[in-house]
């Protein structure tokens, strides 16, 4: 399998070559030349391995054909130390939890910073420390999180060999929880930066840095944020684990809602679509920072300043340049990177009249809505007084846009993102109450800090 960049480089690439590049020279996102498709004989099969050899024998039967370049025993070794019950605290790894009749949470926020991030970065982990003592390289990673992409990169990569990680996060904009799970490790190769700015600013330094192809192959610079393609594959796993669990035969339809400001989650179920899994619909839920929403109901997609970004309750979305929302564009035009290159550098275009966006749901299966603060507390009451369920914000902005195009008789999973610890205030302000802790963050808070403040500067 080989890759390339929405942006046009066709430089024949595999997998371990972009694994540590992240962002391609050109300043585009990676991609598989095709997605392997799937077809009523494989899914049959896909089912039985999850019957038989759980998750992380799915998850090397679904990313094998797009890493032929790491030895089969290898890669599936990778897996199976990446999805453990002593990891994610189950054995079923993303369990999933009955709310109505046709509505269930997939639980994807067992792992180690109780976040779905976790599902992708244990597995990043690995396959970094894997290929990195292969090449005898050491690799300095820089990321930029909006709140839960930073804790489970530092949870998964501390006291990895040949890796250090540089987090930027915006000062100020996480949560007291967020904060204090990355900025209270002491791990010498983790290095937590605190960018004055929103999250965009401090993705947008990230591109910056990977844009120097000088400075960055000087330093050794790499990603884990889900423009790493490897990211983003290792998420498309939980979709086929979510519809096993969700139905009993191959010709089902489900629909998933999941929660969306930087595009990386729902666009692994974009993949897993375009691979031939029966996904009905990818509905995309937002908050009040609603550029996603915006395009799939009116074509017009226009990123936001800062000054224009919402802070909100569910902090982690309060994004307004959706970097992975490129490769749905790359497909949505017909793989022409010419005019992916001047959609994106433009900041602002309407594909309202345009044929392509006329048949995106259709063809695509994407549909959207937009949750508010208001929303985000009705919801979290509702879901606790009905079903003694404690949802996130996130995932409550998930619930409520779910809820708005549910299907008779179509299952309709909302992919679970953070447990509710992680946004207390929000849960004290909508049930009155603390929501529970796992006893190995008792305390967290009062922890030792090591963390820079920095401007939003690149250089």
């Amino acid at each position: 399998m080989n890759y390339l960049s929405t942006r046009g480089d066709r430089t024949p690439r595999r997998f371990c070559d972009i694994l540590l590049e992240g962002l391609a020279p050109d300043g585009g996102l990676y991609l598989p030349e095709h997605y392997p498709q799937v077809d009523a004989a494989r899914l049959a099969e896909l089912r039985r391995v999850h019957r038989e050899q759980g998750y992380a024998g799915l998850a090397f039967e679904i990313v094998s054909p797009y890493i032929d370049d790491i030895p089969p025993a290898d890669l599936r070794a990778l897996c199976e130390r990446s999805y453990t019950a002593a990891v994610f605290g189950t054995p079923e790894i993303t369990p999933l939890k009955p709310l109505e009749p046709g509505l269930q949470l997939q639980a994807l926020s067992n792992g180690p910073t109780l976040a779905f991030k976790d599902m992708a970065m244990q597995l990043l982990g690995q396959l970094f420390e894997y290929e990195l003592a292969r090449r005898g390289e050491t690799l300095n990673i820089l990321g930029a999180t909006s709140g839960d992409t930073g804790s489970a990169a530092e949870y998964a990569m501390r006291g990895k060999r040949g890796i250090r990680v540089f987090m930027l996060s915006p000062h100020g904009r996480m949560s007291a929880f967020q904060q204090a799970q990355m900025f209270s490790l002491q791990d010498a190769n983790i290095h937590n930066i605190a960018i004055e700015g929103v999250f965009d600013d401090c993705q947008d330094i990230v591109k910056a840095v990977s844009a120097d192809l000088d400075f960055k192959r000087r330093w050794r610079i790499g990603t884990v944020n889900s423009i790493n393609w490897a990211r983003l594959l290792a998420q498309v796993v939980y979709y086929f684990a979510g519809y096993f669990g969700a139905t009993t035969s191959d010709g089902e339809e489900v629909d998933f809602a999941v929660p969306s400001g930087n595009f990386g989650n729902v666009c692994a179920g974009h993949v897993a679509r375009q691979m031939g899994l029966p996904i009905g619909r990818l509905v995309v839920a937002t908050n009040e920072n609603d550029v996603l929403d915006e395009f799939f109901r009116t074509g017009v997609y226009r990123v936001r300043g800062a000054a224009d970004t919402h802070e909100t309750s569910s902090p982690s979305m309060d994004i307004s340049k959706a970097s992975n929302f490129e490769r749905f564009v790359f497909d949505l035009v017909g793989r022409d990177s010419a005019r992916v290159r001047a959609l994106l550098t433009a900041g602002l275009f309407d594909l309202g009249a345009d044929p392509v966006f006329a048949d995106a749901a259709g063809r695509y299966g994407f549909i959207s809505g937009r949750s508010t603060h208001a929303d985000r507390l009705a919801t979290i009451r509702a879901v606790s007084a009905a079903h003694g369920v404690t949802i996130d914000p996130h995932t409550a902005d998930g619930v409520k846009v779910a809820r708005e195009h549910r299907r008779p008789g179509v299952p309709m999973l909302v992919l679970e993102t953070a447990l509710p610890i992680k946004f207390a205030a929000t849960i004290v302000e909508a049930l009155g109450r603390e929501p529970d802790r796992p006893a190995k963050f008792e305390g967290i808070e009062q922890l030792p800090r090591r963390v820079v403040r920095m401007p939003a500067d690149a250089e």
